[in-house]
């Protein structure tokens, strides 16, 4: 039975990366904070993101390794929680690659979490970023990703493959993801354009990024930066317009950017999650010929809202 370690997979996204292997006949191991009971073949295992400790043994002989630790972006970007963001992410790494590093049998492959938002703010008619000729940034949100990025290639791991994976928005219909929250939202007639609407929205589907990860760990060939994004990115004014599409609801009351930055402080978060202007796809993707369940913006709400 094939073996999967995910640090920090108790969450939305490495919860159903999980499941997406469990059933598949792999034996998961999620390693978390979190004490949790094992679901069949899905089982955790503590540790602290920074020190070594029993987990690190699991490492030795798996057959891949998928690092999703890192403290959430969903907050106010003051300094505690910016070090908190940073720390959390070159902390995991740095102590994944010493366990690598001491494994006997190395795992064949690490795919390392990034971000799509590493580029630059990108809007209008211009190309959308790709692996080979996307234009990095350096606002905060860009150099936590190259610092991330940095530590995860000086990793002590010459053996293993590595794979830095640049995650668009995963968007999936199950409970605790971004769009549970924005499906009432347009039900209540409140999913308007928000902001000038005129940002792009990056996005990939819940089910297409774990079969993007399973094709990238089947594909031993494959090393490097991939972007995990569909590949027709589209304009928060067409996103919102497609959902409320697919929750039968015609209208939808804009927002306007002073209105996000008064509900953004309230709700403790930042609107950059929401203004900022991700316009990405893989071509690398293309190039080794994955096929996207889902890939426009109509197909992925026609499953994701479906009854």
């Amino acid at each position: 039975m094939p073996k999967l370690i995910i640090p920090g997979g108790s969450g939305f996204l490495g919860l159903q990366l999980a499941r997406h292997f469990g059933a598949k006949g792999w034996m998961v191991y999620i390693l978390s904070r979190q004490q949790k009971a094992s679901e069949g073949n899905i089982h955790y295992l503590h540790w602290d993101g920074k020190t070594l400790g029993a987990w690190a043994k699991e490492i030795d002989g798996a057959d891949a390794l998928v690092n999703m630790a890192g403290r959430t972006v969903n907050c106010r970007y003051n300094e505690t929680n910016k070090k908190q963001i940073l720390d959390s992410r070159i902390d995991s790494t740095r102590i994944l690659g010493e366990a690598v590093a001491q494994a006997t049998k190395k795992p064949k492959v690490w795919i390392n979490s990034s971000s799509a938002t590493i580029y630059q703010d990108t809007r209008g008619n211009l190309a959308a970023n790709n692996e080979y000729d996307g234009k990095v940034g350096t606002d905060f949100s860009m150099n936590i990703c190259k610092a991330w990025e940095k530590e995860f290639k000086a990793a002590p791991s010459d053996s293993v493959r590595k794979i830095a994976l640049r995650s668009a928005i995963v968007i999936g219909k199950e409970p605790g993801g971004a769009m549970e929250y924005l499906i009432n939202l347009s039900k209540l007639w409140l999913g308007g354009t928000q902001g000038s609407g005129q940002q792009f929205i990056s996005w990939v589907h819940l089910e297409d990024f774990g079969r993007i990860v399973e094709f990238l760990i089947e594909q031993e060939h494959i090393s490097g930066v991939i972007n995990c994004a569909a590949p027709n990115p589209v304009t928060n004014q067409t996103f919102m317009k497609e959902l409320r599409n697919a929750v039968g609801r015609s209208w939808g009351l804009p927002i306007p950017k002073f209105l996000l930055e008064v509900g953004a402080i309230f709700l403790r978060t930042q609107t950059e999650l929401v203004l900022k202007s991700r316009k990405v796809v893989s071509k690398r993707l293309e190039e080794e010929g994955f096929q996207f369940k889902y890939a426009t913006i109509q197909t992925a709400f026609k499953e994701i809202c479906e009854k």
